[in-house]
């Protein structure tokens, strides 16, 4: 994940813009004096945000030094320093609450990731992400989803083609809506199309799409289903006899297991980033030399 898109950067700006203001009105207690700092947790988990943390000072203040004493996607545990901060104490003052909040954020939605990711091993399926982000920190929330363990999903409609529910309504069926998406689109475009329905699977896979998102089925239903998609796109003309990629979506996260072992290569799920709790930090200040 591009940290350092322009885009982030623009981002960062807003969010610093929207706590300052027209600037700290604390700040003419501290003018002129030096100050260092360090977080904690308060939570064990996975940590995630402090390339994030480095970002936000360097654009508040470039005299503001972190040393990172934990490195994004690293475990940690009650009470353990995560990085310091030395610097003009107006500045350390002024970045403490946006930093803390996005690290605080983005660590909830790894530490909750690492424990999905964990009920997957030993399986073939991987997790991954959805497009369920909040506006404006997907980005960012899908960087947490990676240091969890998880991997991503298309980061937007421009990444791969998805034909949902709603396309294939309004279109005249998979096989149709399949092949104006794979004329229009630029080579090589992953188009997979998402099948509510056996016999709507089954088509798809006919068709030459590249993935089947099975949506809503029961572990027992996809035990039965996979190994016929399987062997159809084995045999299928239309895909040269190619393998596709088969995603579970819709699952309940207490039987993940269960769905891994049905025989999907993916397992989609939104509960990280939408059901995650912030991981507690706390910034601790002291005078510099003190």
């Amino acid at each position: 994940m591009d940290l350092f898109a322009p885009a982030l950067n623009r981002l960062l700006d807003e969010w610093l813009d929207e706590d300052l203001g027209r600037g700290d009105l604390t700040s003419a207690a501290l003018r002129g004096r030096q100050g260092c700092a360090y977080w904690i947790t308060k939570q064990q988990g996975v940590f995630c945000g402090g390339e994030l943390v480095e970002r936000i000072f360097s654009r508040l203040d470039p005299s503001v030094q972190i040393k990172l004493l934990v490195a994004d996607g690293s475990r940690i545990s009650i009470g353990q320093k995560l990085l310091e901060l030395e610097g003009p104490a107006a500045s350390l003052a002024a970045g403490e609450r946006t930093a803390l909040n996005l690290s605080m954020r983005l660590s909830g939605i790894a530490t909750a990731t690492a424990a999905l990711v964990a009920e997957l091993e030993g399986t073939h399926a991987r997790l991954v992400d959805t497009r369920k982000t909040t506006p404006g920190l997907r980005l960012l929330e899908k960087y947490a989803t990676r240091c969890g363990g998880g991997q991503n999903h298309r980061l937007g409609l421009d990444d791969a083609a998805m034909l949902k529910e709603n396309h294939l309504a309004w279109c005249d069926g998979v096989k149709s809506a399949l092949r104006v998406v794979r004329d229009s689109s630029p080579w090589p475009t992953r188009i997979i199309v998402e099948a509510e329905t056996s016999p709507q699977a089954t088509e798809a896979v006919i068709a030459g799409a590249d993935g089947i998102l099975l949506d809503e089925f029961s572990p027992e239903e996809l035990h039965v289903l996979i190994p016929r998609l399987r062997q159809i796109a084995s045999e299928s003309v239309s895909r040269g006899g190619g393998q596709i990629i088969i995603e579970a979506s819709g699952v309940e996260t207490k039987f993940l297991k269960a769905y891994a072992e049905a025989g999907v290569d993916l397992i989609s799920t939104s509960a990280p980033i939408t059901r995650s709790s912030w991981l507690d930090f706390s910034m601790r200040f002291q005078a510099l030399g003190s």
